[in-house]
C-alpha cells in the first residue's frame, strides 16, 4: 500500500485563506441562470422575486462568498441598460457565444443584486470591455453605488432601489486576449488602465478592479500588466489602477478538441486528469513570481477567475449550452485545486469555479423541479471550514505514493492545513482510482484533542448524483483512522477526499 506522512506545524502561522478563494461563477450561458438561478416569478418551482430558492438554500450552507456574472464572454457582448426596468419592456439580443440563443434580459443587474442578497453573497460584475465603451461601465459603476443625486442615481431610483449596493469587485473585460476582443497584452494593458480611471470609488464604496489577465502561463501577458503600475524591483507601492490581475486555467484529460466524457473514461484518462488538475500549482507559481517582481510587497491580487474541468458536452444537449455530468473525478480535481490556493493564499485573493449551476463543473444540477449535489458540492462544503482560517505548512513525504503517467509522475496523495477558533481542519486526498493510501498525519508544535472525520468517495471513480440517485456520491463519517504519538494515521481508500476537524492546543 503507498505511504505518505504530512508533517503540519501547528505553530507555525501561513497566510489568511481568504472565503474569496471559494467563489462561484454564474455566466448567461445555457441553463445557469435560466432555469438554474432564475425561473421567473411565475414558476410553480419555489422562488422569490423569480429567484429559485432551493438553489439558494443549497449555495448558502457552502458559506459562498462571492459571484462572478454576467460572464465569461457573454459579459463582453452584454449592454447592462439593456437589463434593467420593466422586464417586459426590455430589449432581447443573441447570445451569439453560447448556443445562439435570445436572451430576453429578464435576469439583469437589479435580479442579479438580489439574488446575491439572498446568498449573502458579494456581487464580483465583469463588464464589458470588449464591444463596450468607458462611459458604459463608469455609468454602471455609479448606477449601483452612488449615493445623493447623479442621472444614474435617478435611474436606479426610477428603478425601484432607493439605496445603492456595496459592490467592490470589478472585472475589467474578460479574456481580452480572446472572445473579449482577440486583443494584444498592451494594448489590453492600456484599456485596462483608461477603464480603471473612470470606474470611480463613489463614497466609501472601496473598488477592487481586477483587469483582464493571462490564459494559462502566459506570463509575458502578466508581467505586461504589471509593468502598467510599476517597475522592475521596484519598491514603492504599485500605482492603484487596479488591485487584480485575473488568470483562466481549466483542466482537461486530453487536447482541447478531444476534452472527453464526463462520465465514460478510463484509469488513464483520470490519472491525465489529476496530471492536469496538479498543474495550476505551476501556473499560479508562475505569474506570483513575475508579480513579486513588479510588486515583492504582494498588494496586487492574482485572481483565477475562471477554472475547473472541461468535458465533451452531455450527448443530446445543446453543444453550446456545455452541460456536463460531475463526478468523483471532478471532486478530487476540486479537493486538489483548494490545497494549492491554501499554498497561494498571500498572492491569490480570489478564485471562482467555472460554473455553478449546469454549467461545466457544477455545484448543481437541475431537473426540472429536482435539484442535484454533484460532487464538487461536496467538497466545496467540506472544505468550508478553510474559508478566513490561518493556513498551516504542509510538507508531504509521499515518495511511494506515485505513479508514472506517459513521461510524467504523479504524486497521488495531496493535502491542506488551516486553523481558525482553535479548530484544525486538515483535508486529505488520495487521487489513485485503484489503491489505497496510508497517510500519516505528523503534527508537531502542539496536540489535538477528539477528531472528528469525513470521508467522500464511491465505489468506482466514474460515479455521479442524478435525480434517481441523488446520493451516489455523498460525505459520510469516516472512522479508519488512529491517534498516534505523533498525531493521526489515516487509510484512504481509492478515490477519497477525507476532511478532519479537531480541537487544537499550541505547545507552551
Amino acid at each position: 500500500m503507498p505511504t505518505a506522512t504530512a508533517i503540519i506545524n501547528l505553530d507555525i502561522e501561513g497566510p489568511t485563506i481568504s472565503r474569496h478563494l471559494y467563489g462561484h461563477f454564474a455566466e448567461h450561458l445555457g441553463r445557469c441562470v435560466y432555469g438554474g438561478f432564475w425561473v421567473g416569478e411565475d414558476s410553480p418551482i419555489p422562488n422569490e422575486g423569480g429567484i429559485r430558492l432551493d438553489v439558494v438554500d443549497a449555495l448558502r450552507a457552502l458559506n459562498i462568498p462571492n459571484l462572478r456574472w454576467p460572464g465569461g464572454c457573454f459579459a463582453d457582448e452584454y449592454h447592462w441598460q439593456d437589463g434593467i426596468g420593466p422586464r417586459e419592456l426590455r430589449p432581447r439580443m443573441v447570445n451569439t457565444h453560447w448556443g445562439n440563443v435570445e436572451e430576453n434580459n429578464h435576469f439583469g443587474t437589479h435580479e442579479f443584486m438580489a439574488l446575491c442578497e439572498l446568498l449573502g453573497a458579494e456581487p464580483y460584475i465583469s463588464g464589458n470591455v470588449g464591444s463596450g465603451t468607458v462611459r458604459e461601465m463608469s455609468e454602471w459603476v455609479e448606477y449601483l453605488t452612488r449615493d445623493g443625486d447623479s442621472p444614474m442615481v435617478r435611474l436606479r431610483k426610477a428603478n425601484g432601489r432607493e439605496e445603492p449596493w456595496r459592490v467592490r469587485f470589478w472585472g475589467i473585460g474578460n479574456e481580452t486576449w480572446g472572445c473579449g476582443g482577440n486583443m494584444r497584452a498592451e494594448y489590453s494593458a492600456d484599456l485596462a488602465r483608461q477603464y480603471a480611471t473612470y470606474c470611480r470609488d463613489h463614497g466609501d464604496n472601496k473598488l477592487y478592479r481586477i483587469a483582464s489577465g493571462a490564459s494559462d502561463d502566459d506570463y509575458k501577458w502578466t508581467e505586461t500588466l504589471m509593468q502598467q503600475i510599476s517597475c522592475f524591483g521596484c519598491e514603492a507601492t504599485p500605482r492603484t489602477y487596479f488591485q487584480g490581475i485575473s488568470v483562466h486555467y481549466y483542466t482537461l484529460a486530453g487536447p482541447w478538441e478531444a476534452k472527453g466524457s464526463a462520465i465514460e473514461f478510463g484509469a488513464e484518462d483520470h490519472y491525465r486528469t489529476m496530471l492536469s488538475a496538479r498543474r495550476v500549482d505551476r501556473i499560479l507559481t508562475g505569474h506570483s513570481t513575475v508579480m513579486d517582481v513588479y510588486d515583492p510587497r504582494r498588494t496586487v491580487g492574482l485572481v483565477l477567475d475562471e477554472w475547473g474541468t472541461w468535458w465533451d458536452v452531455e450527448p443530446g444537449t445543446n453543444p453550446g449550452f456545455l452541460f456536463q455530468q460531475n463526478t468523483m473525478r471532478d471532486a478530487l480535481v476540486a479537493s486538489t485545486h483548494f490545497d494549492v490556493f491554501h499554498r497561494h493564499a498571500a498572492r491569490l485573493h480570489m478564485a471562482n469555479i467555472a460554473q455553478t449551476v449546469n454549467v461545466l463543473q457544477a455545484m448543481l444540477l437541475t431537473d426540472g423541479d429536482a435539484l442535484v449535489l454533484t460532487p464538487t458540492y461536496h467538497v466545496f462544503e467540506m472544505n468550508k471550514g478553510h474559508q478566513d482560517a490561518t493556513s498551516l505548512p504542509v510538507h508531504l513525504r509521499s515518495e511511494s505514493a506515485r505513479r508514472r503517467v506517459g513521461d510524467d509522475e504523479l504524486e497521488t496523495v495531496s493535502a491542506s492545513a488551516s486553523v481558525k477558533d482553535g479548530s484544525l481542519l486538515v483535508s486529505v486526498s488520495n487521487l489513485d482510482a485503484e489503491e489505497s493510501a496510508e497517510v500519516s498525519l505528523d503534527l508537531r508544535g502542539g496536540r489535538i484533542g477528539e477528531p472528528y472525520a469525513r470521508i467522500l468517495t464511491a465505489d468506482k471513480v466514474q460515479a455521479h448524483n442524478t435525480p434517481q440517485a441523488p446520493t451516489a456520491v455523498t460525505p459520510r463519517p469516516f472512522d479508519d483512522l488512529t491517534v498516534t504519538d505523533r498525531g493521526l494515521s489515516l487509510t484512504l481508500p481509492p478515490h477519497s477526499f477525507v476532511t478532519v476537524q479537531a480541537p487544537v492546543t499550541l505547545a507552551d
